[in-house]
């Protein structure tokens, strides 16, 4: 069964910049869209993003933009998401999920597969 790793969270100071990955070991993942979520302490999981497997991306969190950056390479059959200049309130679990596709809006059921995530705290 596909099972998604997440990797490069971190303690970073706010302004400062982590980049997550998302493997799928022994699977490839071109075929899937990817999304990413977060779930900051005592709220919601919250949809950031999906990418298509030909590379197209949605945003679905007005809060990141200008500052997270999503993106696949295919061939080393992962998916990534830059995030520059950090904030205390981008704190959360990260996870990222494969699904058929991409819809306009994240609905969690959409996705099939998740990752365990991996912890982002940002703080001085």
């Amino acid at each position: 069964q596909l099972q998604l790793v997440e990797s490069g969270g971190g303690l970073v100071h706010p302004g400062g910049s982590l980049r997550l990955s998302c493997a799928a070991p022994g699977f490839a993942l071109d075929s899937y869209a990817i999304g990413w979520f977060r779930q900051a302490p005592g709220k919601e999981r919250e949809g950031i993003f999906c990418i298509t497997s030909a590379g197209g991306s949605i945003n679905y969190a007005d809060s990141v933009k200008g500052r997270f950056i999503l993106f696949r390479d295919n061939a080393k059959n992962m998916a990534f998401l830059q995030m520059n200049n950090l904030k205390p309130e981008d704190t959360g679990v990260y996870y990222c999920a494969a699904a058929k596709g991409c819809n306009y809006y994240p609905y969690s059921t959409d996705f099939n597969y998740w990752g365990r995530g991996t912890q982002v705290t940002v703080s001085s």
